[in-house]
């Protein structure tokens, strides 16, 4: 049975709501732990395991760690970014050191899984200007990524090998890796999880890199993890499609369970019915052999969190009902 997980957020975090999450048939929950670590979200765990009590449900937990994932700064206020605009990168609009270092004039800046588009038109001390090309409204903490720039981090940071080490106690069955660039990127988390128990490992490909290394990186986890928010911001967006093929392919010739995630729902963050697209995108990734699913914005900030799950499991057991006719 295909695995349906939601991502913890503001619109989910009442008990009340997780427990009609679970009532829906989620099976269980990602908390992001880039926005968070566990003992902030303490709570919110707290809730979750309350409502699956509720429910008569054994959730799985799953963290997703930071890992070498670049987002931008904390800001003030949502920061709305007008078409033609120009904006201020590491001042108006902050960015990691690693990203500002390797701007130049004409370099792509994607923010949000690729939602807005900036250009770099001029480098500055400390950062540069960049004139937006494709605008909307920008929050904190969101990705950010440099079509085309290899920036290499390293695979955890200190809070990462915190959560991990807490992560037993807090009831945690499984840890996304994000950004896999490499079989030793997954043994520096296995080394920690090693030391939590019996936790599972999902390699999420966000990357060429990672579809590049794939071969390598299968042994190593439990769960690959098709993440293609990042994924569409490596190349063009109509290429996604045949990479997302390509894992999924990999996956089951080498019979290892994989994830499929991201704007699987994306109009219900607005909407109470989904796009036909988005069904048969859900349909199509059962097809292709996806052991789980997953919502992420649709239930952790979407207007209807419920409704969201409730069609992503009607289309994921009518996908699995057809593949036994």
């Amino acid at each position: 049975m295909v695995q349906i997980y939601g991502t913890l957020g503001p619109a989910c975090s009442g008990t009340e709501t997780l427990a009609r999450l679970f009532e829906a048939g989620m099976t269980g929950v990602r908390l992001n732990l880039s926005h968070v670590g566990l003992p902030g979200a303490a709570e919110q765990i707290r809730r979750l395991h309350a409502a699956a009590r509720q429910c008569g449900v054994t959730p799985q937990l799953l963290i997703d760690l930071q890992g070498p994932e670049l987002r931008t700064g904390v800001l003030p206020a949502p920061l709305p970014l007008e078409d033609g605009a120009s904006v201020r990168l590491g001042a108006e609009l902050p960015l990691p050191p690693a990203v500002l270092s390797r701007l130049t004039p004409g370099q792509e800046v994607l923010l949000d899984d690729g939602k807005l588009l900036l250009r770099v038109t001029e480098i500055l001390p400390g950062g540069a200007l960049a004139r937006v090309e494709r605008g909307g409204v920008l929050r904190s903490r969101k990705s950010a990524a440099l079509p085309g720039v290899d920036i290499h981090l390293p695979a955890m940071t200190d809070s990462d090998r915190e959560n991990l080490r807490l992560a037993r106690d807090y009831g945690v069955t499984g840890v996304m890796q994000p950004f896999v660039r490499s079989r030793e990127d997954l043994e520096s988390v296995r080394a920690s999880l090693d030391e939590a128990g019996d936790i599972r490992l999902f390699a999420k490909i966000e990357s060429l890199e990672g579809v590049e290394k794939l071969e390598e990186l299968l042994p190593a986890a439990e769960e690959i993890v098709i993440a293609r928010g990042d994924l569409g911001n490596a190349g063009p967006l109509w290429k996604l499609p045949a990479l997302q093929k390509r894992v999924s392919a990999a996956c089951r010739a080498a019979g290892k369970p994989f994830m499929v995630v991201t704007q699987m729902l994306a109009s219900m963050e607005q909407n109470p019915v989904p796009t036909r697209a988005e069904v048969s995108d859900i349909f199509n990734a059962v097809l292709d052999g996806a052991a789980s699913v997953m919502l992420t914005g649709e239930t952790a900030v979407g207007r209807y969190p419920v409704e969201a799950m409730r069609y992503l499991v009607h289309t994921v057991r009518e996908a699995e009902a057809y593949l036994t006719r």
